[in-house]
């Protein structure tokens, strides 16, 4: 058994935006995805950081959904800033069940394991110029609340990971809520997604004040999900 992560899946078979129109590595996403997704066994694990479907609705991702379904593994879902279909937990539990979508497992608000090492997360957040700062500070604190309460769910456990679909720190920008919660719980490391073409570059990658940074978005991994235990 493994634990693997990637981001930014950003399928959109149920709905007319694929993004083979941006060229370059998105070319054929689709087929890279699945073919990427070989290197996932039947018994491993997959978190995915978020912007998972354009659909606007459960409905308009069920597609999405039976195409994640379908790669192999048991896959875990967080929210991205894409992830308009995005609902109640109660709610999209309950629509897989309808459409039988038996391998996606939802991280909000909660934690799962993998073996002894807890598996944390939340979509996280960076500051918007088109907010003001009360609403950025107001999105900030319930992220960190929510990152908090997922922290809190893996109690003693031996290691903490967490993922993000946001980035903790990039470029001249650290969310010091996140980041602290971080370092007070002792997590060893953490992947975010977000990140495309030149933003690759503002990227923080490696150890930083003891905690491993890794960016897992689809494209910079040229769709292959990247190990993180075996």
């Amino acid at each position: 058994m493994a634990l693997f992560t990637i981001g930014d899946l950003h399928l959109s078979l149920g709905t007319e935006k694929p993004m083979d129109v941006f060229g370059g590595g998105w070319v054929n996403y689709v087929d890279k995805i699945k073919t990427g997704f070989q290197a996932v066994g039947p018994e491993d694990v997959c978190v995915l950081c978020g912007d998972i479907s354009w659909g606007m609705s459960l409905e308009e991702s069920l597609e999405d959904f039976k195409f994640i379904d379908a790669l192999p593994g048991r896959k875990i879902i967080l929210k991205g800033n894409h992830d308009y279909w995005w609902n109640t937990v109660t709610k999209i539990k309950n629509f897989f069940d309808k459409h039988n979508i038996v391998s996606i497992e939802i991280l909000h608000n909660n934690c799962f394991f993998y073996n002894d090492v807890a598996l944390c997360g939340t979509r996280g957040w960076v500051p918007d110029s088109e907010y003001t700062a009360e609403q950025n500070k107001k999105i900030s604190d319930r992220e960190a609340m929510r990152l908090q309460a997922s922290l809190q769910y893996a109690g003693n456990a031996k290691e903490k990971i967490c993922f993000f679909h946001y980035p903790p720190r990039f470029k001249n920008t650290v969310c010091d809520d996140i980041v602290s919660l971080m370092e007070e719980y002792n997590v060893s490391s953490c992947y975010y997604g977000h990140l495309h073409g030149e933003g690759h570059g503002f990227a923080t990658q490696g150890q930083v004040d003891g905690i491993e940074y890794g960016l897992v978005s689809a494209d910079f991994l040229d769709f292959v999900p990247l190990m993180v235990l075996e």
